[in-house]
């Protein structure tokens, strides 16, 4: 664990520390922390720019497949001449380059109930940014069943989605769609970069915020937003008591 900051740390993250109440500290335990990032598109990839560039000890990419065309108007992560190859080892390739002081490992896979425990191996936050229910709701059990938080969040359109799953405490996915919804799967939904974008730079804060305890983290609600007329709201969201994946775990 780290004990100290230096110097070039110090200047790097200088006006992150300019925040009244976050302090080195927390700095030291965003340095000491790992995070999966199920998924590096649109949403998962601008998270992971973001932790990056604020100073996460380590990430864990897992995305499978190569890099398309189509992926190129959202995901800025990866590069034009990088197009028909890994995501995962563009992923790792740019953010080395933003930020060498993070450590990055990296799975070209997808999240599967047989290797989500594993994936999760020493992570104390995991980004739920995959575009299909079956990888969110493998992560969603792993991490319930592992007591890692994780942050559920999906666009679709001009509109998404963004609540936390904090094991014992908050719904997890299951409780709050317990069926898949068609409209959010991977088959082609339109997307502008922005709307993505948006939405991974507030998977981002919320995962400084869980890693820190700096700020007021987002729980048992939902964020629910529609960028075409700019209107935000949150949802009150509750645990089903009788959740086949979340139910039985005593709350805190």
């Amino acid at each position: 664990m780290a004990t100290f900051l230096s110097d070039r740390e110090l200047e790097r993250y200088r006006r992150q520390l300019m925040h009244d109440g976050f302090t080195i500290e927390h700095q030291k335990k965003l340095k000491n922390a790992t995070a999966l990032v199920s998924g590096i598109g649109g949403l998962g990839g601008t998270a992971a720019v973001l932790l990056a560039v604020a100073g996460i000890g380590k990430m864990k990419l897992a995305h499978y497949g190569n890099l398309t065309l189509s992926n190129m108007n959202r995901q800025i992560l990866m590069r034009d001449e990088w197009i028909g190859n890994s995501r995962v080892e563009q992923g790792m390739k740019t953010l080395r380059e933003i930020n060498p002081d993070v450590e990055i490992e990296i799975f070209d896979e997808r999240t599967t109930r047989e290797n989500a425990g594993f994936l999760l191996k020493d992570a104390r936050v995991a980004l739920s940014a995959r575009p299909n229910f079956a990888e969110r709701r493998a992560l969603n059990e792993a991490c319930v069943k592992n007591n890692v938080t994780m942050i559920e969040a999906a666009m679709n359109g001009m509109g998404g989605y963004l609540f936390n799953v904090v094991p014992g405490v908050s719904p997890c996915l299951h409780c709050v769609y317990p069926e898949n919804d068609s409209e959010w799967e991977e088959l082609g939904f339109p997307v502008f970069g922005a709307v993505s974008g948006m939405l991974g730079c507030l998977m981002a804060m919320e995962t400084i915020k869980i890693l820190t305890g700096f700020g007021k983290l987002l729980l048992s609600e939902m964020l629910v937003y529609d960028l075409t007329d700019i209107v935000f709201r949150k949802v009150r969201i509750r645990r089903n008591k009788d959740c086949p994946v979340c139910g039985g775990m005593v709350q805190d």
